[in-house]
This record gives structure tokens, sequence and C-alpha cells, in this order.
């Protein structure tokens, strides 16, 4: 079984920074697709950002230009960069691998206004 584990989430303030840590059981290369997903209450999980085997990138709008999506192969570990933090930006973030689809516990993100 594949284990995905999220770190780096916590309290930040509005146009804060931080960086998210998802660190991979097994080698990351048999992922075609690595994203962060996140959910806010009574809201429905939607993708941040996803990144493929060849580095190929693609983001929420609500998050380009701020959030930044990279892969360390080497360590097994992809990463979210997210600068200019919003308030709304607040949710649980996780960490996903597919095939087929294995995701990690999670990690809160909560940013105050």
């Amino acid at each position: 079984q594949v284990q995905l584990v999220e770190s780096g989430g916590g309290l930040v303030q509005a146009g804060g920074s931080l960086r998210l840590s998802c660190a991979a059981s097994r080698s990351i290369l048999s992922f075609n697709f690595m994203g962060w997903y996140r959910q806010a209450p009574g809201k429905q999980r939607e993708l941040v950002a996803i990144i493929t085997t060849g580095g190929t990138t693609n983001y929420l709008d609500s998050v380009k230009g701020r959030f930044t999506i990279s892969r360390d192969n080497a360590k097994n570990t992809v990463y979210l960069q997210m600068n200019s933090l919003k308030p709304e930006d607040t949710a649980v973030y996780y960490c996903h691998g597919k095939p087929p689809d294995y995701w990690g516990q999670g990690t809160q993100v909560t940013v105050s206004s």
C-alpha cells in the first residue's frame, strides 16, 4: 500500500506564504499525475494544482500566479509553494497520486485576515 504523507500546513496571515510537502512511500515516477486538492468546510473538494511525470503543470484559476507545484523525483516528494495567501485559501489540503487513486491524510491551512 502506497502512503502519501503531507506536511507544512499551519496558520498564516493574509499575504503570507507556506510550502506544503507530500512524501510518497514509493517512487513518484510511478504516478502519471500528482496533485494537490483542497476542501473547505461545506464545500466540495477541488483540484488546486497538478503535475505530470513530464513536468507539465496546471492550476486552478484562482491560484494561478500565486501557487507553484513542483516535484523532486529523487526525494519522492511533491511540493506546493503558496504565496500571497488569502483567507479564501483556507482549507484542508490533500495530496493525490494517480493511477490508481492514492490520497494523503490532509494538512490544514488557515489564512487569517
